[in-house]
């Protein structure tokens, strides 16, 4: 087996979600495995997918608003727990660090804040739905 084949064969690894390969030819054996490192705790923070929406009033002035996007895949609530109030609901002013919703995902409940000060214009996801990463939650409108 030369070097190319092996240079190719990892090449070939990265494309895919295969993680380990074992080949034997010509009585060399090679093993390749490919490690995802994951921290059990650690989320990516990405409060805001940095999306931006022009929405254009009737008075013909238009206005930028922020979309606010899933960090990761889990269950969507907009309140800490079945009898308690939504965290905000349309025309809210938000502070940047209040608690917007929460995403559930693994029975850990993640925290997703506001990155600006501003007003909830429009809620995107119902309440319980699951969402995916980088699926918009809410319309923001910057203060």
């Amino acid at each position: 087996m030369e070097i190319e084949d092996l240079k190719e064969l990892i090449e070939l690894l990265k494309e895919t979600d295969i993680t380990e390969l074992q080949l034997e030819k010509d009585g060399t054996k090679v093993r390749i495995k490919r490690e995802k490192i994951l921290s059990s705790m650690e989320i990516p923070v990405q409060k805001f997918g940095g999306l931006q929406e022009k929405i254009t009033q009737e008075t013909g002035e238009e206005t930028r608003l922020i979309t606010v996007t899933s960090p990761i895949v889990g269950t969507f609530y907009r309140s800490p727990s079945p009898e308690a109030a939504s965290f905000v609901e349309v025309g809210s002013r938000v502070k940047k660090g209040q608690v917007l919703c929460i995403i559930e995902a693994m029975k850990l409940m993640n925290e997703i804040e506001s990155e600006v000060d501003g007003i909830v214009v429009k809620p995107l996801v119902e309440n319980g739905q699951p969402v995916e990463y980088g699926e918009p939650l809410f319309l923001i409108e910057p203060a």
